[in-house]
């Protein structure tokens, strides 16, 4: 079994993406620091319980260059999945020099021991932000990078910068950097899912706590954009295919690929309304919302032309909107507070 570093494997989509390694026969270590959730172990520990299995955890921070490199003298990696950072797009604006420290320094931190330890082989978490404000919908690989509206997306830029360069000056190496686009949903067993901590930055996780009676009402920020609504258009992609997603950009190493860029989305834009339409659907609840200004640096519409990952890694995005917020529900309504509500027997 090919060993896999997974940093920040305890979150949301690294959890996620755990699952699918296991399932697919490879053998994943995990490191997190626990910054952008609270139990994170809860998450692990589930997995444990779903999959009947055990799952080698280690509690590091990537800034932590010694204890990453007693890591990586205990094992012998096929490759690294790297997920660990900060990624809140307000917080980034109010923050950018702690987040240009935690991303970039704990990357090149994490480069620089797998270069020392011969690791060649990089899947990495990148983000639809790095194409900033879009040219030209749908938005393929080719859209202009480097625009970003917000210090998080600069550092998810600059990080696919330098692994872009690395992969240029040492030919062994091969790296998948993966566009994320909206990832929303959960795993179908409702044990593990999003629990983001404090206030929600995104709308699905928001739509769901008023939902299950968390919050009072979602804020619908502008209902005046050029879409079919007025309201903003993304491309939310289920958690799952995302994760799977993953597990092609593993096989893809195996042709030793150099350096590819690759979206991940569904192709097709759904409005806030449409969204909250949706998720009052799968709950069976009435979900209020309120219509507030326009938020700086939102776009009127984003969503992917995921046709190259398709062609290339034989990966396509298999879940509706419909399973995506049934799953999203099942997990919300089980877990009301979160991973705070303890394991469930």
């Amino acid at each position: 079994m090919a060993k896999i570093l997974v940093t920040g494997g305890g979150g949301y989509i690294g959890s996620h993406c755990v699952v699918e390694l296991i399932e697919a026969g490879y053998h994943p270590v995990v490191i997190d620091n626990f910054s952008n959730a609270g139990d994170v172990p809860e998450s692990l520990r589930r997995i444990e319980k779903f999959l009947k299995t055990q799952i080698e955890f280690h509690e590091l921070d990537l800034l932590d260059k010694p204890g990453l490199e007693k890591i990586f003298k205990k094992h012998s990696f096929y490759a690294v999945m790297h997920f660990a950072g900060l990624k809140a797009v307000g917080e980034s604006v109010e923050q950018p020099l702690r987040y240009y420290r935690v991303n970039l320094t704990g990357t090149i931190n994490l480069l620089e021991v797998m270069q020392s330890h011969g690791v060649r082989n990089l899947v990495f978490s990148s983000s639809a932000t790095v194409y900033g404000d879009p040219q030209k919908l749908p938005i393929d690989e080719q859209h202009p990078v480097g625009g970003c509206t917000n210090p998080y997306g600069k550092t998810k830029y600059f990080i696919e910068e330098m692994i872009r360069d690395q992969c240029t000056a040492e030919k062994d190496w091969n790296a998948v950097l993966l566009r994320y686009f909206n990832p929303i949903g959960a795993h179908i067993s409702g044990q593990i899912g999003e629990d983001p901590q404090g206030i929600p930055n995104n709308l699905l996780p928001y739509v769901a706590q008023v939902a299950v009676g968390r919050r009072k009402h979602l804020n619908v920020f502008g209902n005046d954009y050029s879409t079919p609504d007025g309201t903003g258009v993304r491309d939310y992609i289920h958690v799952v295919d995302l994760a799977k997603g993953h597990i092609a950009a593993v096989r893809k190493l195996k042709d030793n690929c150099g350096c590819k860029v690759y979206n991940l989305g569904t192709g097709t834009g759904y409005s806030v309304l449409q969204m909250v339409n949706a998720m009052e659907k799968a709950s069976g609840r009435k979900i209020a919302y309120q219509i507030a200004p326009r938020r700086s640096g939102d776009v009127a519409s984003c969503y992917a032309d995921p046709t190259l990952a398709e062609k290339e890694l034989g990966w396509k995005a298999e879940y509706g909107l419909e399973r995506m917020c049934e799953d999203l529900w099942r997990w919300q309504s089980q877990n009301p507070t979160g991973f705070s509500n303890g394991t469930q027997s």
